[in-house]
């Protein structure tokens, strides 16, 4: 595809999320490039172009997700190759950016793992990230590059407004460093926010969630960042019902679902839990009940789109 400004775009996937990246293709009205992305008898990882791509703007769509080891190699060795096959530009796209979490050195001894990540993806050669709800904003002053941090808070709000339609709502943030992420939904569907607030009263004692704010009777839609386990979303909607909600909703970027992550879900007090499609997940949520995967697709591409064409990809939030 040429863009506005004459240069040409190419899109290419590794092996992470393929679903996601055709999907992306697909709205952009272009085929997924040629690439050979695949691994050794010994697992080492190899990458050959199948197609020119001297002088093209070259994406490389990869979320590091399980294996993040495996799949963070891929990335960075599609970039490197991309960047020996002489493109003008390589704009890694992690719509899920593993290793996030681990952005601070809470205790003595450890690693800044995601600072880390952030080095070795411009060590390889990459000029721009392009990713989605980095679970910390800070992250973004990890790399010496631009970095895009698109949101799906629009996608969620458009999603409650036109399919839900709920009545007495009031948006609830999982822990206090969920609240802003839970205060930009509650502006767009302009409701009241809710804040659970785990604490332990004594050194070996259980766990306490309390709720701040006045939940009793009303429509409770739980938004964070990530879900791993389970437990914490799933312990969050058992406490806000015996607080007296009516009915726990729960809107999440990014679906890890490790272990028995969506049999706990299944068997919880949640009503409805809607995802994205940042993570490959089709297998692991199979016929659930509970669980909807909705397609952010259409803003990745029009991010992508925006960067090529040099334009602005803020606007998409307004």
């Amino acid at each position: 595809m040429t863009m506005e400004n004459g240069t040409s775009l190419k899109i290419f996937s590794g092996n992470s999320n393929l679903p996601l990246a055709n999907e992306i293709c697909a709205y952009l009205d272009m085929p997924l490039g040629d690439a050979l992305v695949t691994s050794f008898p010994d697992n080492e990882s190899f990458v050959r172009f199948n197609e020119n791509i001297r002088g093209a703007d070259v994406f490389l769509i990869q979320s590091t997700s399980s294996p993040a080891n495996h799949h963070m190699m891929e990335l960075l060795i599609m970039i490197d190759a991309a960047r020996r096959a002489s493109a003008s530009r390589v704009t890694a796209v992690l719509p899920f950016f593993g290793y996030a979490r681990q952005d601070r050195k809470d205790q003595p001894r450890v690693p800044i793992t995601s600072k880390l990540v952030a080095n070795l993806l411009v060590a390889a050669g990459a000029n721009r990230i392009l990713t989605m709800d980095l679970h910390a904003q800070q992250i973004q002053g990890f790399f010496d590059i631009p970095v895009d941090n698109l949101f799906a808070t629009p996608i969620f709000a458009r999603y409650i407004k036109n399919k839900m339609k709920l009545k007495n709502m009031i948006c609830v943030s999982p822990d206090v460093g969920g609240v802003e992420r839970t205060r930009a939904l509650s502006r767009r569907l302009n409701s009241s926010i809710a804040i659970i607030d785990k604490r332990r009263p004594a050194p070996g004692k259980s766990e306490v969630m309390n709720i701040v704010g006045n939940v009793k009777n009303k429509n409770c839609v739980i938004v964070d960042d990530i879900i791993d386990s389970g437990g914490t979303i799933v312990n969050a909607a058992k406490a806000l019902k015996e607080k007296g909600a009516k009915d726990v909703y729960v809107f999440i970027t990014h679906a890890v679902l490790s272990g028995q992550a969506v049999n706990k879900i299944e068997s919880s007090q949640i009503k409805k839990l809607v995802t994205t499609d940042t993570i490959d997940n089709s297998k692991k949520i199979g016929s659930s009940k509970k669980i909807e995967i909705i397609s952010l697709a259409p803003m990745i591409s029009e991010a992508m789109k925006r960067i090529a064409n040099s334009t602005s990809v803020s606007s998409l939030f307004k």
